[in-house]
């Protein structure tokens, strides 16, 4: 608690840059333009810390430089601007591990090979007698709970391949006897998480994620209600169509279609 409230005071110094704080994890995100500004935003939180009896932690520290995937520009990446830092190729951010390029597929195999350790867990509680209703119960609240930990803000970016193998371990775990055969899919879950951390943050004014959300759109002309009342954002690329806010802003607004005829 005493370093998140010495944490408020903790900017980033040049405009576009920002500084994404939680708990003890700070993540300094620098946009292409200002890759310049890396080496002096470093001293920034160094002279920050000194100031507050704190040291930054190089050997602790990591650069990770994300590149849009299936861009049909060059990409030219700089040398690491920060001595002592290691360059990584992904990077966890609570929780949730993502690629260089926005990918996902490093977050899925750790998750599986998390869940391949839990079934022997499963397995051994089988054989000391646990009844198939409680290793449902257990299954649910250690598995499931592993495979959709924050899906909506990497679900969208999973590819087919990694969907698909998260649902053949779903199955797999059916015929081991862990989950019952009548249980939704890993898709169906992920579903119903987004729809509801979508509708508390349209309907709470106070929710964190709120003032992500566009402004509203005009609604004069409309002739049919819509499940929210925010403008769309522009569709610019592939990879903001994965965002979570793009991703529910579209899903949940059907638009209806009439045509004039002339005769």
């Amino acid at each position: 608690m005493s370093y998140v409230i010495t944490a408020l005071d903790l900017q980033s110094i040049v405009s576009g840059n920002h500084i994404d704080k939680y708990a003890d994890d700070s993540y300094l995100s620098i946009p292409a333009v200002n890759a310049e500004s890396c080496a002096a935003e470093i001293a920034g939180v160094e002279k920050w810390a000194a100031a507050n009896n704190l040291t930054l932690n190089r050997s602790k520290s990591v650069e990770i430089v994300f590149v849009a995937p299936r861009s049909k520009r060059v990409v030219t990446i700089p040398s690491p601007a920060v001595p002592g830092f290691q360059r990584v190729e992904s990077l966890k951010i609570l929780g949730v591990t993502i690629s260089r390029k926005f990918s996902t597929t490093d977050h899925v195999d750790k998750m599986l090979a998390a869940c391949a350790q839990t079934l022997f867990a499963m397995r051994t509680l089988r054989q000391h007698g646990l009844p198939a209703d409680a290793l449902h119960a257990v299954f649910q609240a250690t598995v499931i709970g592993k495979l959709s930990y924050a899906s909506p803000s990497w679900w969208g970016f999973a590819n087919a391949a990694d969907k698909a193998r998260l649902e053949a371990f779903l199955v797999r775990s059916v015929r081991l006897g862990y989950r019952a055969a009548s249980c939704p899919s890993l898709n169906t879950i992920c579903a119903e998480a987004d729809d509801q951390l979508f509708k508390r943050i349209t309907s709470d004014t106070r929710h964190l994620l709120h003032p992500l959300l566009p402004p509203p759109r005009d609604s004069h002309y409309e002739l049919r209600d819509h499940t929210h009342k925010f403008s769309l954002p522009i569709r610019s690329s592939a990879l903001l169509d994965c965002n979570f806010l793009t991703r529910m802003l579209y899903k949940n607004l059907n638009y209806s279609t009439y045509s004039q005829l002339d005769n």
